[in-house]
């Protein structure tokens, strides 16, 4: 492969197309392979940062080894407001998290904010709640309990606004160079008011890095004027992302048409009325803006099709599918509802790594949902062949932003029928998330003369000799694909260790 001034020049093995480069810079490759750069379809890159940077409580194995994390973190930075993230107590065995005095007991009066690993409710200290005038009066509010809905919104921005810009600066550059290491070279920011805010993501704007960020914000609107006013301020990319319908399963927020089998009396929240997601998705249409919706429980899902179908009837599918409007998460849906979606031409931004760490009999889904219902959950295949455009990302820091990780989980489902090809995934996390981002040049995500010159050097690791000769196999296509020879990704295989990543080339990493 030649590169010329950012662009690939030349693909191929002929000694008459490597002669007309005769004075280039040759770089043997000793055995690693190349593949085009991923781009992650989903992150919130201050609080992949923190996470980083601060307080890490996705290795708690129990509510003591949680408080036990958070007393040593007291002791080494005494007096100083807490931001941790990660725990999740369906991995627990008493499936119970830290109350509000237990938590107390070991930060005092700091204001300290534990959010879970799904970042819809959090634990939150008396010394932060403090803070927060008339918390008691807001939906989500539990006096010893995790907070939740408005109640969690609340908290969360009280303990942003006790970060230092140190911090913040420190935690973004912190994420950016582990996207970077991870062979990322494009991230999908979904911001929004009540994620980072205002504050955090035109600091984020401001940041010299050679990742790009393509950002969204989550703000509802009800006319064009509105839509083409708040891209103006904000300078996103769409009123897309992290616009709340709904919470997460894991909080018990997820918006349900049936309750939850371990709280037989909730089905979640409801962020977004059927009403107002209409009259946000007219009105990005009618302003040529991309729209889109956090989107989990299958009422929420509901909601957002049914909204979906009358805006095709209004606008027509074409013009609807022109703005590249998407569903974040998507987790909850029917064929019939795919098949809107696919019609639409509406994007699933989706993570894989969901269903790995969430998935099976056993996991936190089940315990939720019953195995019945958890078994429907994240249908990757299903969405494919209805043609809904997939795109694949973390949600970091809620997931790990290891792409390979991502490709294996959407090509090893919990749920048999559920998966897609190890191709397929790598392109969702490849051209399918460029796409998604609204760049629809037909080569980005690509290797082919033309195509920007963004990819990733990578070492395969160790492969089992031993083993039957085609087992050791490199995984590989039909080259008119377009997609690489790729590394086997059976459970248990090493993952690919990025050793350079390259965009537009630039050397990013490595």
């Amino acid at each position: 492969m030649a590169v010329r001034d950012g662009v690939v020049a030349w693909l191929g093995s002929d000694e008459v197309g490597r002669s007309q480069f005769g004075d280039a810079q040759v770089v043997d490759l000793d055995g690693a392979f190349v593949a085009p750069a991923f781009v992650d379809s989903h992150i919130h890159l201050t609080s992949t940062g923190l996470l980083m940077t601060g307080l890490d409580l996705t290795g708690a194995t129990s509510r003591q080894h949680c408080l036990n994390l958070v007393a040593e973190h007291t002791a080494a930075h005494p007096g100083q407001p807490i931001w941790a993230h990660g725990w999740d107590d369906t991995g627990w065995a008493r499936d119970e998290a830290p109350s509000t005095e237990e938590l107390d007991a070991v930060v005092g009066a700091v204001p300290a904010y534990l959010a879970r690993v799904d970042v819809h409710s959090a634990v939150a200290s008396t010394g932060l709640r403090d803070l927060v005038p008339g918390l008691p009066a807001v939906a989500g509010y539990h006096p010893h309990s995790p907070l939740s809905a408005d109640a969690h919104h609340l908290v969360r921005g009280e303990a942003r606004r006790l970060l230092t810009a140190r911090q913040r600066s420190d935690a973004r550059l912190a994420a950016l160079d582990a996207v970077a290491g991870a062979g990322i070279v494009a991230v999908h920011e979904c911001a929004g008011p009540q994620i980072g805010g205002p504050d955090d993501w035109q600091e984020l704007r401001a940041t010299d890095h050679g990742v790009e960020v393509v950002g969204y914000w989550g703000e509802a609107v009800s006319s064009a004027a509105q839509a083409r006013a708040l891209i103006d301020t904000t300078g996103a990319s769409g009123l897309a992302g992290d616009l709340f319908v709904d919470g997460a399963l894991g909080s018990h927020t997820a918006w349900l048409c049936q309750p939850y089998a371990d709280a037989p009396n909730c089905t979640g929240n409801c962020y977004l009325d059927a009403d107002a997601i209409a009259d946000h998705l007219f009105a990005c249409t009618d302003a040529g803006v991309t729209a889109g919706f956090h989107v989990i429980g299958d009422a929420a899902v509901t909601a957002v099709v049914d909204a979906v179908a009358r805006l095709v009837e209004r606008f027509g599918a074409p013009a609807v599918a022109r703005c590249g409007h998407r569903l974040e998460h998507l987790e909850m849906v029917s064929a019939e509802q795919a098949a809107t979606l696919g019609q639409a031409g509406v994007a699933a931004s989706m993570q894989p790594n969901f269903d790995a760490l969430w998935g099976g009999r056993d996991g936190m889904y089940a315990r939720r949902l019953g195995v019945d219902r958890a078994a429907s959950l994240n249908p990757f295949s299903l969405l494919a062949s209805a043609g809904v455009p997939l795109a694949f990302g973390s949600d970091a820091p809620v997931t790990s932003i290891d792409p390979w990780a991502t490709v294996r989980a959407a090509s090893h489902h919990h749920t048999h029928g559920s998966s897609i090809s190890v191709r397929a995934a790598f392109a969702a996390a490849t051209r399918g998330a460029w796409r998604a981002g609204g760049v629809r040049d037909g080569i980005s995500g690509t290797l082919v003369p033309g195509a920007p010159a963004s990819y990733a050097v990578w070492e395969a690791g160790q492969l089992d000799v031993a083993a039957p000769a085609d087992s050791v196999q490199r995984w590989s296509t039909d080259p008119r694909s377009r997609v690489p020879a790729l590394p086997r990704l059976a459970p248990g295989d090493p993952l690919p260790r990025c050793r350079q990543t390259v965009h537009r080339g630039a050397v990013l990493h490595g």
